[in-house]
């Protein structure tokens, strides 16, 4: 147990550590613009079918989960309040913050792993060329912009979703379907005029996106042992971001509707 506990504090303190210089190299994004264009393709148009059929598919099931229960009551006209809610708050950014994990976060761990057990990590630092500045700071500007803008795609494709199966299983006209979907996210706040649902979810997307590409980044940086290691890092990039995007994402729950 003492040595998981350490070793868990010692990957906290590296990423930490990758976080505070990756903070103080944000001016490359300027002069590596051209790798930035490059990686904001590989995170975000390579896999926006992906987030576009799970949304799609979230949103019917959220639909029609909740206007099965909901038509016990004689409530099912609440359908479209409940899951533009649930799409905006919850379920677009986790399960777009989940697919980046799961396809760009294992693909950075896996290329930056290669380079690091074939030594063209050490390759570069030979030439002085700053790895972090060349390789892992495009990256992670890529997911941060990406993932906020698939989330808006996420919870738009679900809310249309939840709508089809409101119509055309639970008895529940399109129009009053948008209507309450639309006056559930009308409430305005002072944050750009937006209602909080709608960007305390971005926000959302925003900070996984950085904690996907931080500790992807991370287990690609530190893999050792040839293919194995590669995919010993793939794998320890996954998990430990899914872990981090469910953790992190009670305590911005907290933050924004409880506090």
């Amino acid at each position: 147990m003492l040595k998981l506990f350490r070793e868990f504090l010692e990957d906290v303190g590296y990423h930490l550590d990758l976080s505070l210089q990756i903070t103080m190299r944000l001016g490359a994004v300027v002069t590596r613009r051209e790798l930035v264009v490059e990686q904001l393709y590989h995170a975000g148009i390579r896999v926006t079918h992906v987030v576009l059929l799970v949304g799609l598919f979230i949103g019917m099931i959220v639909s029609l989960q909740t206007g099965l229960e909901l038509q016990r009551f004689g409530q099912q006209d609440q359908i479209g309040t409940i899951v533009a809610l649930s799409m905006c708050r919850e379920m677009g950014p986790f399960i777009t913050s989940t697919i980046m994990a799961a396809t760009v976060g294992s693909a950075i761990a896996a290329e930056l792993g290669t380079m690091a057990v074939s030594e063209e990590l050490t390759a570069l630092e030979v030439m002085s060329i700053d790895r972090l500045r060349y390789l892992v700071v495009p990256r992670v500007i890529g997911l941060a912009v990406m993932c906020p803008m698939l989330t808006i795609l996420c919870n738009t494709i679900g809310i249309i979703g939840g709508g089809f199966i409101a119509d055309s299983q639970l008895n529940v006209g399109l129009s009053l379907y948008y209507d309450s979907a639309i006056d559930a996210l009308q409430g305005t706040n002072f944050i750009l005029d937006l209602p909080k649902d709608v960007y305390s979810g971005l926000f959302k997307s925003l900070i996984f996106g950085l904690l996907v590409a931080v500790i992807s980044c991370g287990a690609g940086l530190r893999a050792t042992s040839g293919a194995m290691g590669v995919g010993s890092a793939t794998r320890k990039a996954v998990r430990d971001s899914i872990i981090a995007i469910i953790i992190s994402n009670y305590f911005l729950s907290w933050l924004f509707f409880q506090a």
